[in-house]
């Protein structure tokens, strides 16, 4: 949902972007470090809840180097099919690890985390493999990245301040909102790319 906005986010990491003399892939490579450690400080943060907040940091950061990636590269010229492929797998091992952490912790109902990491994988697959068929990348949907990235930031600060509700803690209910919402944007992307087959 947040993707269709990209262009407004250009406009304040552009002057960003230029003053950054790191590659790209090197970009990549240190969003996903901070990934790793956002998926491992969720992990723990049952027995030391203010880990949580540091969790919502790393994940802004991974976020944040994520989109200034990309920038970077289309102002330095240096796209590439290559930097692209490194960018999209940086991705899904970041969201692995972050919703994974978050998954495999004490907040969280085993099955609804399974449910809901099932649920992004195929929302970022779906995207990607319209492309590899010919089809535009698709960003379509409830649950793109942008979106991810905002919702568990936002998570783990209000599990930070509030423990349950209605007997399911914060960040259980936010994976079943991943679940419910992935299941949703993958069927919007299943439709948007069999329509355009059907009209090919």
């Amino acid at each position: 949902m947040l993707d269709k906005y990209r262009y407004k986010a250009d406009e304040w990491l552009e002057p960003l972007a230029k003053k950054f003399s790191l590659e790209a892939n090197k970009l990549s490579y240190l969003s996903f470090i901070f990934a790793i450690f956002a998926g491992i400080t969720a992990y723990f943060s049952y027995e030391k809840k203010w880990l949580l907040l540091v969790s919502a940091f790393l994940i802004l950061m991974n976020g944040f180097f994520d989109a200034l990636d990309g920038k970077i590269a289309r102002l330095k010229g240096m796209a590439s099919k290559k930097g692209d492929f490194v960018d999209h797998a940086i991705d899904r091992f970041s969201d692995a690890f972050i919703i994974g952490g978050i998954v495999a912790s004490p907040w969280v109902d085993k099955l609804i985390g399974l449910i809901a990491f099932a649920s992004v994988m195929l929302v970022s697959y779906l995207g990607t493999q319209a492309q590899a068929v010919g089809y535009k990348r698709v960003y379509a949907g409830l649950l793109g990245r942008a979106d991810r990235i905002v919702v568990l930031f936002i998570a783990c600060v209000l599990q930070f301040f509030f423990n349950a509700f209605y007997g399911y803690s914060v960040l259980e209910l936010f994976m079943m909102y991943f679940a419910i919402a992935g299941i949703i944007t993958i069927v919007q992307r299943y439709y948007l790319v069999m329509k355009w087959f059907i009209q090919k």
